[in-house]
């Protein structure tokens, strides 16, 4: 389900286009891959304000004029590496985020989706780079919280909630408060541990906690 992290020096040394006319459409996808992947490593081991274009290029064997044809700038590239991600984050192959008839079946199994996908190493790096450079580039935070999966499933979380409230099964005034109270209790805790404040949780415990987190999250609802 996590897409590895590539390092600069582990990432694919095959030549690039065939000279002499345009790049055919597989060529310019691998080398738009051979981009992020460099990317992605630099971003997540030297920092944003460190990694420079000069370095991304050189590290994917372009020249500059070459990766401005893909990406407008510094910003652009990291909302790309931001989205292939949290695309890499995903349950695979596209399965339903939402499934489930009642919404103590849907938050349930969110939750555990949610957990394992917080704790994972990518996730970990990414979280690391955003609260490092926060202060600098207040921008990068805001990338991530309006990136298109984690908005997806916010309000995805706010339509159940709010369906319930209508239907009289819970009792809230805010379903976008509730769903952004919920994705804290589920994701806060492990995902500290696993940076380091504590000892990182098995499966087991995060599977755990993702149930007693959907559990104390539904009886305060109810009242």
């Amino acid at each position: 389900m996590i897409a590895a992290v590539t390092t600069p020096d582990q990432v694919d040394a095959s030549p690039g286009p065939r000279r002499g006319g345009r790049p055919s459409r597989r060529e310019a996808e691998e080398l738009s891959e051979r981009i992020l992947d460099v990317a992605t490593a630099l971003f997540l081991a030297e920092g944003y304000g460190a990694t420079s274009i000069e370095a991304v290029a050189d590290g994917a064997r372009i020249s500059k004029r070459t990766f401005y044809h893909r990406f407008a700038d510094k910003r652009a590239l990291f909302d790309a590496v931001l989205r292939r991600i949290t695309q890499s984050l995903r349950p695979p192959g596209g399965a339903p985020l939402f499934e489930g008839d009642t919404l103590e079946e849907v938050l349930s199994r969110l939750a555990k989706i949610v957990v394992r996908a917080a704790v994972a190493p990518a996730a970990l790096a990414l979280h690391r780079l955003i609260i490092a450079e926060s202060r600098r580039f207040p921008e990068l935070a805001i990338a991530l919280t309006d990136e298109g999966s984690t908005s997806e499933v916010m309000q995805g979380i706010a339509s159940h909630l709010r369906r319930d409230a209508a239907a009289g099964r819970i009792k809230i005034t805010s379903p976008e408060f509730a769903a952004a109270q919920f994705m804290q209790l589920v994701v806060a805790v492990p995902q500290r541990r696993a940076l380091g404040l504590g000892s990182a949780m098995s499966p087991e415990e995060l599977d755990s906690w993702a149930s007693a987190s959907v559990d104390l999250f539904l009886n305060g609802c109810r009242g």
